[in-house]
């Protein structure tokens, strides 16, 4: 398996996170980034045939061999899954119906799931919310890996075994690092996917429901798409926390990829975070950035300084108070 090398610890740091006094500065600045602030009108319909996809991919699958089924599921269906988890992430934040219609955003969060196979819209807003407010707060902040995952996936080999997990680490790492009340909402996505599910296999068998999962698993692990997992927050120079990326794979995730821009305007959807670099340049053209997922994957299998250890983490005073 290797030797383990580079870090034994996270960038433990003592200051706030970086975006709120952005945030305060830019608005300051350019008021006119609070005008995109707005709900993308197309997002619905792109979620929409997004499904409707996946649904006449789960009919054509019926017949198709199963080296086929999985061949598609990893090049077409993992491409729209991760794309539909990266539309719940954009709705998470009330980008498709605006803040006045919260539970319209919930219910199309559950809808853009279905293809998905699994309950995971619900429970993924309760955490993300903390992602943002938190971010790399110890207990707090989720996507921050374990001290297990540090220290055990430290080998090119348990590294890319741990791109492989990936879906089960992010489905199981909350329950661990902050776990939390299984709320209603969470409960009615469950019934929801679960009736959607039965539907499926009911009406036309095991290929259809395999082959959505296969897409969801395949599509969230060790997949081009997935570079985001890494590049987002992944600490690839000391001091930078959040990096963006603007190639072309924006244009099927929802623009994720301009994550600095995102985690300084959260409210603003994404296909409006182009225009928040195009009005303030000055604060993102300077800062290291991202060019391309698959060259992060790479590197982070392949370079002993990146691995689960290589984040920034801080200590909230509300994770202290828990204590």
């Amino acid at each position: 398996m290797g030797n383990c090398a580079g870090r034994s610890d996270f960038e433990w740091v003592y200051t706030d996170q970086p975006h709120t006094q952005r945030r305060k500065e830019m608005l300051a600045k350019y008021p006119a980034i609070k005008a995109l602030m707005r709900p993308d009108p197309r997002i619905k319909w792109t979620v929409l045939g997004m499904v409707l996809s996946q649904l006449l991919a789960c009919w054509l699958v019926r017949g198709l061999a199963w080296r086929w089924l999985v061949f598609w599921a990893y090049v077409f269906g993992g491409c729209v899954n991760h794309s539909l988890t990266l539309a719940i992430h954009d709705i998470s934040h009330n980008t498709a119906f605006g803040t006045s219609c919260p539970a319209y955003n919930r219910w199309f969060a559950i809808f853009a799931n279905l293809p998905i196979g699994l309950p995971y819209a619900t429970a993924f807003k309760k955490y993300h919310v903390d992602h943002h407010r938190y971010l790399g707060g110890d207990g707090l902040d989720v996507d921050i890996p374990t001290h297990l995952e540090g220290w055990f996936f430290c080998t090119p080999a348990r590294k890319l075994m741990w791109l492989v997990l990936q879906p089960f680490v992010y489905s199981l790492r909350p329950l661990y690092v902050n776990p939390k009340a299984i709320s209603g909402m969470e409960i009615l996505n469950t019934l929801v996917q679960l009736a959607v599910d039965g539907a499926i296999f009911v009406l036309w068998g095991i290929k259809p429901m395999v082959y959505l999962l296969a897409s969801t698993l395949l599509g969230l692990g060790l997949h081009p798409i997935s570079g985001h997992f890494v590049a987002e927050h992944y600490m690839f120079m000391k001091g930078y926390e959040t990096y963006s990326y603007y190639g072309p794979l924006n244009w099927i995730t929802f623009n994720v990829g301009y994550h600095m821009e995102h985690h300084d305007f959260p409210s603003i959807p994404g296909c409006n975070l182009p225009l928040v670099r195009k009005i303030a340049p000055e604060y993102y053209d300077h800062l290291p950035q991202h060019h391309s997922w698959v060259k992060v994957l790479w590197d982070f299998v392949f370079e002993d300084s990146l691995g689960p250890y290589a984040r920034v983490k801080r200590v909230y005073k509300l994770a202290e108070d828990r204590l």
